[in-house]
C-alpha cells in the first residue's frame, strides 16, 4: 500500500508541535482530518505512531524513529515548495536563546545583522528548553550552561563579569561594603551560576542564617527587579551592560570580589556550519562579542566598572 505525502507530511506537523489541535492549526485544517491522515500513515506502515498521555500526543517508539528519519527531508521539502510558490524569498534562520539573553543582549543588536543580510530571514525562538537539533528546525543555540555538549559544536559567547547591582535610589555606586548587603533584601536567579553563598564565600562575609530573599527563575525578571528598587542582584556584566550604561543600575560596592565565567555557548551540529546563514551568523555574533569587549574595558561606567 503507498503512503500518500500528505499524510507524511500531517504526521511530522503533530510530531513537530506535539499536539494535533496546533498541527491542525499550521496546516489549515480540523483536528479531525489530522487524526485520519495520522491514522492513514499507520495503516500504510503498519506499526503505531502516536499515542496519548492525557492531552498530550506522544510519539511512540517507531514514531521516534520515523520522525528523526523524515524530520530534515520534510523540512526541505517544505521550504522548496514555499519558495517555488513565491511564499518566500528569502533564506530563513531560526536561532534559539534564553528569554534573558534575547531581551537583554540579542535585540538591541539585531539590527546590524538584519540590515547587512537582507536575504536572510531571521527567526529568534526565546526558550530555556535545550534543543533536539534531531527533531526540530533550529539551525544555532546560544545555550546557557558550561559547555561540552557531546556531538555538537560549542563556543563560548563571552567572558562574564558576575557583580552585586541596584537602583542607584537604593545604594549610590560605591557607597556600601560587603558585608552590608546582608542588610539589605537580595535578589536571586535560582538558575545562575553563580549564587550569593558562593559570593559571600569569595568577600569573606557570613550573613546571617535568614536573608530578605526575592527570587526569580529568569535572569531579565532579576535585573528589571533590581532596576525597580526592589533589592540588590548578583548578575552578569553581559546582561547587565544596557541597564549599568543606561544608569539604571549601579555597582554599590568600591571594589566587589571578581567572579568571572563563561555561561552562554553559541551551539549547533557541526554540518549547520556548512550553511551560509549560520557562517553569517557566526561571524556576526563573534563580531559584536569582540566589540561588547572592547567598549567594556574602554569605558568608565560609574564608581566601579
Amino acid at each position: 500500500m503507498s503512503v500518500p505525502l500528505r499524510a507524511i507530511t500531517v504526521f511530522h506537523a503533530v510530531a513537530r508541535f506535539g499536539s494535533i489541535t496546533r498541527a491542525a492549526e499550521d496546516l489549515g485544517v480540523t483536528p479531525s482530518a489530522v487524526s485520519q491522515q495520522i491514522q492513514t500513515l499507520e495503516v500504510g506502515l503498519g506499526t503505531a505512531l502516536i499515542g496519548k498521555a492525557g492531552r498530550n500526543v506522544v510519539l511512540t517508539e517507531a514514531g521516534e524513529r520515523y520522525f528523526e528519519m523524515i524530520g530534515a527531508e520534510i523540512d526541505r521539502i517544505m521550504e522548496a515548495t514555499q519558495r517555488i510558490q513565491g511564499f518566500r524569498s528569502v533564506t530563513t534562520l531560526t536561532v534559539r536563546a534564553t528569554p534573558s539573553l534575547s531581551t537583554k543582549w540579542l535585540l538591541p543588536r539585531l539590527a546590524g545583522f538584519v540590515e547587512a543580510h537582507p536575504d536572510i530571514e531571521l527567526r529568534l525562538d526565546g526558550t530555556n528548553e535545550p534543543t533536539a537539533f534531531q527533531k526540530e528546525s533550529v539551525d544555532v543555540e546560544i545555550r546557557h550552561g558550561t559547555g561540552g555538549w557531546p556531538g555538537l559544536f560549542a563556543e563560548g559567547l563571552a567572558e562574564e563579569s558576575f557583580r552585586p547591582v541596584c537602583a542607584p535610589s537604593l545604594a549610590a555606586p560605591g557607597s556600601l561594603a560587603a558585608e552590608d548587603l546582608p542588610r539589605h533584601r537580595l535578589i536571586h536567579s535560582v538558575k545562575s551560576q553563580v549564587q550569593w553563598a558562593h559570593w559571600f564565600k569569595l568577600a569573606g562575609v557570613v550573613p546571617a542564617a535568614r536573608w530578605r530573599r526575592l527570587l526569580f527563575d529568569r535572569t531579565h525578571m532579576a535585573i528589571d527587579a533590581a532596576a525597580g528598587g526592589l533589592g540588590i542582584a548578583l548578575e552578569s556584566d553581559l546582561m547587565l551592560w544596557g541597564d549599568l550604561r543606561a544608569g539604571r543600575l549601579v555597582c554599590p560596592l568600591a571594589t566587589p570580589p571578581r567572579i568571572t565565567l563563561v555561561t552562554q555557548w553559541v551551539t549547533c551540529p557541526p554540518d549547520h556550519l556548512r550553511h551560509r546563514k549560520v557562517r553569517a551568523f557566526l561571524d556576526w555574533i563573534r563580531q559584536e562579542r569582540d566589540a561588547w569587549a572592547a567598549e567594556r574595558s574602554a569605558e568608565t561606567l560609574p564608581a566601579n566598572l
